[in-house]
């Protein structure tokens, strides 16, 4: 294999499977920008962990949408279909993830470099923020957009 050459998670699913049955986490680096500013691409990892559900608001699950594409986002409340996640850097909620789609779960991370448990109080202060907020992003973001408009 190429020294830049990507492996797809779905090719990776029964390593992580494995891993979890042995009782060990799975370490994942960071794609994307949905979860800025906690985790960074290029720069984070995080390990995930077999689930144990059901899974509490605040949890960073890895889960496998009905197209196939995989995500990682906080569940950001629960309603009669399942899970509503939402990445840190989005607006958009997204419904109806259940059980059946989360693969595991964010035990610990690695960002810029430093170990970081989800227990420990500077993450939890961050997962609290950011479940707090999730309401209030989408006005946040049109006035920030407004406003930058008006002074241009």
């Amino acid at each position: 294999m190429m020294k830049n050459e990507k492996i797809s998670l779905s090719s990776l699913l029964p390593f992580i499977e494995e891993a979890f049955e042995r009782g060990a986490t799975f370490k994942i680096p960071i794609t994307g920008t949905s979860m800025n500013p906690l985790f960074y691409e290029k720069r984070d990892f995080v390990f995930i962990k077999k689930p144990e559900f059901p899974l509490e608001v605040g949890d960073i699950p890895l889960y496998r949408r009905l197209n196939g594409q995989f995500v990682l986002h906080r569940i950001v409340g629960k309603d009669d279909y399942g899970y509503i996640l939402c990445g840190d850097n989005q607006f958009i909620l997204e419904y109806g993830i259940t059980d059946k789609n989360i693969i595991g779960v964010v035990c610990e991370m690695n960002i810029n470099g430093k170990l970081i448990g989800v227990n420990e109080p500077e993450y939890l202060k961050h997962k609290e923020k950011y479940i707090k907020n999730v309401s209030i992003r989408y006005p946040l973001r049109r006035l920030r957009y407004n406003l930058s408009r008006l002074i241009k």
